[in-house]
């Protein structure tokens, strides 16, 4: 019997270096070690949000159906994210400029509500960033 697949609907976000190309590795990635991507929305420029800078992310949201549990989507997104580049995750809302942001926003209608682990995500909906390509990949 095959694995129950998952809808699993990420966030993408990057603000320095090469950015649509780390997006686009992170995209393969996920691809091979969360689940297969059956979506991606198109990539927008954004301002930064809760901090200054004057460099502006591109971001993206895609749909993945995975078999993995929430927990370990999540594990499988840091090290993603390690791999390209991020050396430490945002604590306590100060946000600065990053290589790569791997956010979980949905996995399938579960509610979870874990120390390190919220889904839905939180603060999502206050995000233009994240609702507008999410909506775009039929969320």
């Amino acid at each position: 019997m095959p694995p129950t697949l998952h809808r699993l609907y990420l966030s993408l976000g990057s603000n320095l270096g090469d950015r649509e190309a780390t997006l686009q590795r992170a995209l393969r990635l996920i691809s091979e070690r969360v689940g297969r991507v059956e979506r991606v929305s198109s990539f927008i420029e954004t301002e930064p949000q809760g901090f200054l800078s004057c460099h502006k992310f591109i971001n993206a949201c895609c749909l993945a159906l995975t078999s993995l549990t929430p927990r370990q989507c999540l594990l499988e997104t840091q090290a993603i994210e390690r791999m390209l580049g991020r050396r430490e995750k945002t604590e306590g809302c100060r946000y600065r400029d990053r290589a790569i942001d791997i956010d979980l926003l949905l996995y399938d209608d579960l509610r979870v509500l874990e120390p390190g682990l919220t889904l839905p995500h939180p603060r999502m909906q206050e995000r233009e960033f994240v609702m507008k390509p999410l909506a775009e990949i039929g969320a």
